[in-house]
């Protein structure tokens, strides 16, 4: 006996489900129990969401072990911090690659993005612990602002030391082109925080999702990148709502929050595929090229991308500083 009529199977099939056939799905929060529900096949971290995970009573385990490492560690307060905080990234990282089959995105320190040299030492400490635990640098991606000095510090990490970069906080088309002319692994284009300048600096408040700022942004660096056959992929991320996720259906990744992945495994209507390399193709756009002094002018000729860039790195630049100072309480009282 049939099951039905495949129209029927597929309006059973959650939207959630559906979009896993289009896109790679990968959950974007530091908490293990969403990961377990939603089975994501990769998962990003950043400062805040450590934070907040790292605030939870269930991870307290963590937060111990790290404190351990940075105290046994020694050298000066400063030393003893930010070894616990590289050490605490970390073990964040191996608990959910006991529960991922792909990937795990870990931050470098935002209050590092316009210093390439600590970005690129700071990546490889970070890849040493992983390595450490028994974890190959394949298995992650090290999240680098998309600074210019971001995105060169993320080609000297794939070029000379075969570590793949995330480059994050990523808003103007300019940032994109660098990052692909520097063949980064991933780029994640913030859909959502476009989105909310867009609304904050407009006198218009609401958008379909195929004409959501963020969404026409991510559309046309995928265009871009499968047009001109970079190696680069692009990975959403910063979503507001289930409608940005589904307008990019096809996109090569898409990072969720467990809020928005839990909505999408109860919607039950058809995701249709947005995005393709047959569509990119077709598309009506110039190849650019992007020294320093071309990225730095057409990247300051976004005003959204350079407050939101600005924005972004001193909002994870904070929540970092919070993070010390809960260490630095249980360093050293």
């Amino acid at each position: 006996m049939s099951s039905g009529s495949p129209d029927k199977r597929r309006k059973m099939e959650s939207a959630l489900n559906q979009l896993k056939k289009h896109t790679v799905v990968v959950a974007d929060t530091g908490d293990f129990n969403a990961i377990d529900e939603y089975k994501p096949q990769d998962a990003t971290t950043n400062p805040s969401l450590i934070l907040a995970a790292a605030k939870m009573p269930a991870y307290q385990q963590l937060v111990d072990q790290a404190i351990k490492y940075g105290m046994a560690k020694g050298g000066s307060e400063e030393e003893q911090v930010a070894n616990t905080m590289d050490k605490l990234f970390v073990s964040f990282g191996l608990e959910i690659l006991k529960k991922v089959p792909g990937r795990v995105s870990t931050e470098v320190d935002a209050r590092l993005s316009f210093d390439k040299d600590e970005m690129v030492a700071k990546a490889l400490k970070l890849i040493a612990l992983y390595e450490e635990a028994g974890i190959s640098k394949e298995r992650v991606l090290i999240k680098l602002s998309s600074t210019w000095e971001g995105i060169q510090a993320g080609k000297e990490l794939e070029e000379k030391h075969g570590v793949h970069c995330n480059m994050t906080l990523l808003f103007s088309f300019a940032q994109a082109v660098a990052c692909a002319e520097a063949k980064v692994t991933l780029i994640s284009p913030f859909v959502g925080r476009i989105l909310d300048w867009y609304k904050e600096n407009t006198d218009r408040k609401s958008y379909e999702p195929h004409e959501d700022p963020g969404v026409v942004s991510v559309t046309k660096i995928y265009n871009y990148y499968k047009k001109f056959g970079y190696s680069t992929v692009v990975m959403g991320a910063s979503f507001r709502n289930t409608g940005e996720v589904k307008a990019l259906a096809g996109c090569d990744l898409l990072t969720i929050s467990p809020g928005l992945l839990a909505e999408l495994s109860q919607d039950h209507s058809a995701v249709t595929e947005m995005l393709s390399v047959e569509k990119a193709k077709a598309c009506d756009l110039e190849k650019v090229h992007l020294d320093e002094k071309t990225f730095r002018w057409e990247h300051n000729e976004d005003r959204m991308g350079v407050e939101k860039l600005s924005d972004g790195i001193r909002k994870f630049a904070a929540d970092a500083v919070k993070l010390e100072t809960m260490i630095k309480v249980r360093l050293f009282d």
